[in-house]
């Protein structure tokens, strides 16, 4: 194990790992641990009472944070001729098929969104081994998949984000930055937490959010109450 920094060190003691911190009190610590130089991300991660291995307990979707993630989300668009030009006015930063199809198979994955319309799906479906463990492949069920494409390129540029439950039964997903206010940041929280909570499986039984933590990039975990956060 490598040697902790003194600025780590004093981030992981400002933290009591015993106690359950209300949403905003833990939004407003998060911003004061953050050590680095840069405007870190701030995540949250969300353990969920399901099994991921039954399809039925499978939770994934989408919520559109009211303040967006403060990421510069890049967005490439695989569509026919017709729909190119509203792609790029709704501010897609790669817009095309069949030459963004060839530079994905030799190996370009430079963006952050993949948009496509349901008339190339049986083309780009030939992506999925590439595209499928990056998290990139377009899925209906998180709108990337869609006639309008322009629209879902707006929504994205917005703050919308993907997110989908993984193997150990956690969400993880990025909330916005250090830069954000407190109030901002519990705001994009309370909504990403109250779209989960709408998305719970019928068939998921006991408790349902077993655990939410927030992070700051490089900083230590701050466990959050969830009668804190408004609407669950």
């Amino acid at each position: 194990m490598g040697k902790i920094g003194k600025k780590q060190l004093n981030a992981l003691n400002s933290v009591d790992r015993s106690k359950l911190y209300n949403l905003a009190d833990a939004c407003d610590l998060a911003k004061k641990l953050s050590y680095v130089k840069f405007n870190a991300s701030v995540d949250v991660h969300v353990r969920l009472g399901v099994d991921p291995k039954q399809a039925n307990q499978m939770v994934r979707g989408t919520a559109a944070l009211p303040h967006g993630t403060g990421k510069e989300v890049r967005v490439l668009v695989l569509t026919t001729p017709d729909k190119e030009q509203a792609a790029r006015d709704a501010g897609a930063e790669h817009v095309g098929l069949t030459d963004y199809i060839e530079k994905i198979q030799q190996g370009w994955t430079d963006i952050d969104v993949i948009i496509c319309s349901p008339d190339v799906m049986a083309q780009v479906g030939k992506l999925g081994r590439i595209l499928g463990p990056r998290g990139l492949m377009p899925n209906p069920k998180s709108g990337t998949v869609t006639p309008d494409v322009a629209t879902a390129v707006k929504e994205v540029k917005a703050g919308k984000i993907d997110f989908r439950v993984d193997k150990t039964g956690i969400i993880h997903a990025s909330v916005g930055k250090v830069a954000f206010t407190t109030e901002q940041l519990v705001e994009n929280i309370t909504e990403l937490l109250n779209v989960l909570a709408k998305m719970k499986p019928p068939t998921a039984k006991g408790i349902y959010f077993r655990g939410i933590h927030l992070a700051v990039t490089m900083g230590p975990s701050i466990k959050i109450e969830k009668a804190s956060v408004t609407g669950l």
